[in-house]
């Protein structure tokens, strides 16, 4: 495996790792506040959803500026 693929590898992984960790305290905060258990599911999902949206914009973003 190149040097090149490890590091996308990598960077996928990271992205989804902070992915999950807003979805998780998404959901945390929406139970903190009364919120049902699909109303905070639901506003977890949406969460992990847009940073991993956040994600590829921001590397589509990147790819542009550099070629």
């Amino acid at each position: 495996m190149s040097d090149r693929i490890a590091l996308i590898l990598l960077a996928c992984a990271l992205a989804l790792v902070v992915a999950v960790i807003v979805g998780t305290g998404a959901g945390y905060l929406a139970r903190r506040d009364y919120a049902t258990y699909p109303t905070a599911l639901a506003r977890a999902a949406v969460a992990f959803a847009a940073t991993l949206n956040l994600a590829a914009t921001l590397t589509t973003a990147l790819v542009a500026l550099g070629h």
